[in-house]
């Protein structure tokens, strides 16, 4: 896939404040500090799109960039340890939640894991609340830059043990680094097949 146009759209509160639009969405989410504004960046070459930020936790509204004029790539808050109340965490929770069971243009929900790191229990929770509401979703692991390709290839076979103890297959997944590019295209090709598949 050739990204020839990326726009922010809208960043709304609440599920009922997206747009009324029926063209599909990919939705990203992850940890706090996962690479998540660096990943969509990377994706759609435009270093500022989505706001990247020392900060763990800076996202947080649904945010909408609309690409190529078809489809929506989304940019939800992160999950985990951002500093942040309970009553805020709750907050965010509910609009995530909201939105990944309540958008019925929602078509594929990418999970962002850090693959330097042993299988996060949060990651995995998440991963299989998305499995039990029967929810299509892919894992992108991110900063594959930063380890050797034999850490990277071990690191991602450990987390496919681990998932597999619970998992009857691994679902897709992809290996990335926002520094260096890779990755891209084939997230961009997953996203391309299944477009073609909904026309």
């Amino acid at each position: 896939m050739i990204i020839k146009t990326a726009e922010f759209s809208i960043s709304s509160p609440t599920l009922t404040m997206c747009p009324a639009d029926t063209k599909p969405e990919y939705a990203f989410i992850g940890r706090s500090n996962v690479g998540k504004s660096s990943l969509i960046n990377m994706l759609c070459r435009h270093r500022r799109l989505a706001k990247t930020s020392a900060t763990p936790g800076k996202t947080l509204l649904i945010n909408h960039f609309i690409i190529n004029k078809e489809w929506y790539l989304v940019d939800l808050p992160g999950y985990g340890f951002a500093k942040r109340s309970k009553k805020e965490i709750q907050r965010l929770d509910q609009m995530i939640r909201g939105y990944i069971l309540g958008r019925q243009q929602l078509v594929n929900t990418f999970v962002l894991v850090d693959v330097r790191l042993e299988p996060q229990a949060v990651d995995l929770e998440f991963m299989n609340w998305l499995g039990v509401s029967g929810v299509p979703f892919a894992i992108v692991f991110t900063k594959a830059d930063k380890l050797s390709a034999q850490k990277v290839n071990m690191n991602v076979e450990a987390y496919k043990k681990k998932m597999l103890d619970t998992w009857e297959e691994m679902p897709p997944y992809f290996i990335t680094s926002a520094e260096k590019g890779n990755g891209r295209d084939e997230v961009l090709d997953y996203i391309e097949q299944i477009n073609k598949s909904l026309g």
